[in-house]
């Protein structure tokens, strides 16, 4: 009786698989060119920064940058400094 049941599930799965075929019927090139329309949809909905906001957060990125560098520079050059005296005091 159980494997009747396990015959049955796979006919079943066999029988979706086919109506999925059938259902698409689409060949594979409206298929692709479907894919792209709606790529080009969905960037058009897109707000696109001005020039003036992309500037603004360019400079903003780059500031941020240096003074992120600098501290680092100078964290360095202390904790090197550090280092050294340290070791130089337990000579």
């Amino acid at each position: 009786m159980e494997e009747t049941k396990v015959v049955d599930k796979k006919s079943e799965a066999s029988k979706k698989e086919s109506s999925k075929k059938k259902k698409s019927g689409k060949s594979v090139f409206s298929r692709i060119s479907g894919f792209f329309e709606g790529v080009k949809a969905e960037i058009s909905k897109i707000i696109w920064l001005t020039r003036d906001d992309v500037v603004k957060q360019t400079t903003a990125v780059v500031v941020v940058s240096i003074i992120c560098c600098a501290l680092i520079v100078v964290l360095d050059y202390a904790f090197g400094n550090g280092i050294n005296l340290l070791m130089s005091i337990s000579k």
